[in-house]
């Protein structure tokens, strides 16, 4: 049986991050609270469970560290490479953003770029594995990496108080069982995935993980095929509810967000928001609701017009 992360987890891996995770702002948006997750090195959450899944390492192999990643995964664990002095490679799908490359390499990364979707890549990476010895670090599905997103949840619960629920978006689960894992009972949890690429609630109804199909706008970064076993154990236990929502939704949400704060925010980072903006999450009256907004690798161009 899969162990499940805990609260305890979380407070070791704060410990084990420290400085070297970005405390990211909370901001007041009418009725809601949004957590500016997005402003995290590397610019999304990610960046928090590669940091606790690597210095949870005691003996890194010469070759260094190596991971597939549509583009927010590369980023957090180039960035986590660089920072440590370890050689890191990233094997990515041609369908994924430029901007996405070009936020790998920036922390000095080698990225390859191989033809095809995410699964190919992963491919490419596994084969070059095997010939080198690197560490190779799942997105999502390892209990350290589980515990490293933890720590927003946490940090939040520092930030403010009396908080309802939460909104979290979720592609292989590690970030909502990362703040589900830390607030239990405590605080609603609410995942939001777009109706092209539902694997966390693919599982909910099937009550185990299941292959889901994967498409729109926010599949570079919300594009799992399947919930990871780690996460599923947290989310079977602690996720309240699963809701989605269509591309338009999202589309607008970015907007909003640009329009209302200049804030550049990808996709899967605005899923969240469209929940409530698009009426499939609607809080009770009262309620204390925070909005995780928690990716910002987007082309302005996509956003601004």
């Amino acid at each position: 049986m899969t162990e499940l992360v805990n609260p305890d987890d979380i407070e070791r891996a704060a410990e084990r991050i420290g400085q070297r995770a970005r405390r990211t702002p909370v901001i007041e948006y009418g009725a809601l609270t949004l957590k500016l997750e997005l402003m995290q090195h590397a610019g999304s959450f990610k960046t928090r469970g590669a940091l606790n899944r690597v210095l949870g390492e005691t003996d890194l192999p010469p070759a260094g560290l190596i991971a597939a990643s549509g583009g927010n995964h590369g980023a957090a664990l180039s960035y986590v490479g660089g920072s440590l002095g370890v050689p890191t490679e990233i094997f990515m799908p041609s369908t994924s953003p430029d901007i996405k490359r070009r936020n790998i390499e920036r922390f000095g990364a080698t990225v390859h770029v191989i033809e095809g979707y995410y699964d190919d890549a992963q491919a490419a990476a596994d084969e070059r594995r095997a010939e080198t010895g690197a560490l190779q670090i799942h997105p999502f599905d390892h209990h350290d990496t589980v515990a490293g997103q933890g720590t927003m949840a946490r940090e939040l619960e520092q930030q403010i108080g009396g908080i309802d629920t939460i909104l979290v978006a979720a592609g292989g689960g590690g970030f909502i069982a990362g703040q589900a894992a830390w607030f239990r009972d405590r605080v609603r949890v609410v995942c939001v995935e777009p109706v092209t690429s539902q694997c966390v609630r693919a599982a909910r109804v099937h009550g185990e993980p299941v292959p889901v199909p994967v498409g729109g706008v926010a599949a570079d970064s919300l594009g799992a095929k399947q919930v990871g076993a780690v996460p599923w154990a947290v989310i079977r236990e602690f996720v309240d509810d699963a809701v989605v929502v269509d591309d338009e939704a999202i589309r607008s949400a970015q907007r909003e967000l640009w329009d209302e704060f200049r804030l550049i925010v990808e996709p899967g980072g605005a899923a969240a928001l469209s929940a409530i903006r698009a009426g499939a999450y609607v809080p009770a009256p009262g309620e204390r609701v925070v909005v995780a907004v928690c990716g910002s690798n987007a082309d302005p161009a996509t956003i601004v017009s």
